[in-house]
């Protein structure tokens, strides 16, 4: 049975214009492939509202799972939520209990809770809420779109909340060999060796380092014994050529 699949949407003009880099994606990736979800797709769009909402249209017809980083604060331009709703055509206010948590959480420090902070607990009819151990302020799951915050350490942990809730599949696994052959000299021999191995994956990704190149091959598997076969078969073909 094949792994279910996923997709990411980030959302946020910073990423697009530069200002920040986004290390949610690597991160989600890694998480996702030891949970035996295959992530699919990556997609970066804009504070645009439109653009949103087709997005996780798109997207949710099309994976089992997509998970959004971003836009989920208490600023004018914090619309993900809002979004998605309108994806689902759901009604969305400042629900009880999430307004509860996030009161009790600033009581607790002595801080106002605000309008703009209610904002955080606008979550759609119908959603799940995410724990969120970090800043408090809940993601939310709404069939299967899970929003999520864009400050990586939020993220993460909000990850950690969702993934035990998903159902995985089996491990992603790997192996990496470096060959000191450019691609040119051994495409031929690795097409033939993708051609015997078809039920494994081959990647070949260049490097050059301290004036040595070559081509690293990373080889996945769901099956521990084909991986060690190709891998072995890889090894032999250019045994001549590895570090």
């Amino acid at each position: 049975m094949p792994n279910p699949t996923a997709a990411m949407l980030i959302i946020g003009d910073e990423i697009l214009s530069g200002r920040t880099r986004d290390a949610n994606g690597h991160y989600l990736a890694e998480q996702l492939t030891e949970k035996g979800i295959d992530l699919k797709e990556l997609r970066v769009v804009s504070d645009d509202r439109d653009a949103i909402v087709e997005a996780v249209n798109a997207l949710r017809g099309r994976y089992d799972h997509v998970m959004t980083s971003g836009g989920i604060g208490p600023t004018h331009d914090d619309i993900t939520a809002d979004c998605v709703a309108a994806a689902f055509d759901a009604h969305i206010d400042v629900r009880a209990d999430a307004a509860a948590l996030l009161g009790a959480h600033y009581a607790a420090q002595g801080k106002e809770f605000t309008e703009a902070r209610k904002r955080m607990a606008r979550i759609p009819d119908g959603a799940v809420l995410i724990d969120n151990p970090v800043s408090i302020a809940p993601g939310f799951s709404m069939g299967n779109v899970h929003v999520m915050a864009g400050v990586p350490s939020v993220f993460k942990a909000m990850v950690a909340s969702l993934l035990p809730q998903l159902t995985g599949g089996a491990p992603m696994l790997s192996s990496s060999t470096r060959i000191h052959l450019g691609e040119g000299d051994i495409a031929g021999p690795l097409g033939q060796l993708v051609q015997d191995y078809a039920d494994v994956s081959f990647g070949s990704y260049p490097f050059q380092h301290e004036g040595r190149y070559g081509s690293d091959i990373v080889i996945r598997s769901q099956e521990e014994a084909r991986l060690e076969t190709a891998t072995n078969a890889l090894k032999s073909v250019f045994a001549g050529s590895l570090e």
